[in-house]
């Protein structure tokens, strides 16, 4: 069974601390320097277009391999960006940032989640936790501002 990790984003946050986006990225990112494939699995064909653009945004020392699902190499990137789940899942890791909780196989190792500060959003991110804990994931929770003061940030 998965693990999965919420990022609670503070009203604070809003205008100082990237969006769940940006949050994906830095994740993504680290997961590569870890050497771990990751899948994005975002809600619309549109926001995996502008995940693959902030990916691309990263500095070029920062630079992370990745492509949305369909493109580029046969056997894929680290980092696969896609609005559908994959027939075939092989990446270990999954940051959704998907509006419904996706209904994942037991490959799946990792799970990062995030609780936007808009009631909207925070109230989809509850119904996703309940769906995990119901499921008998194991469940944490922390601010999003611990991927940067921590070595999640560095080497999550």
């Amino acid at each position: 069974m998965a693990d999965v990790t919420f990022y609670l984003l503070e009203q604070e946050e809003l205008d100082h601390k990237p969006a769940p986006q940006a949050l994906a990225c830095q994740l993504a990112a680290s997961l590569y320097r870890q050497k771990q494939a990751c899948l994005i699995l975002c809600d619309s064909q549109q926001q995996a277009e502008q995940m693959d653009e902030l990916l691309w945004q990263l500095p070029a020392n920062a630079f992370v391999p990745h492509n949305l699902s369909g493109e580029g190499p046969p056997r894929g990137t680290p980092v696969q960006i896609s609005w559908e789940l994959p027939q075939r899942l092989s990446q270990p890791v999954v940051i959704n940032l998907q509006t419904q909780c996706p209904s994942l196989p037991g490959s799946v190792r990792q799970i990062y989640d995030f609780v936007p500060a808009e009631e909207t959003q925070k109230q989809h991110a509850r119904d996703r936790y309940k769906h995990y804990r119901a499921a008998g994931y194991q469940l944490d929770t922390r601010p999003a501002s611990s991927l940067d003061e921590s070595e999640h940030g560095k080497d999550l």
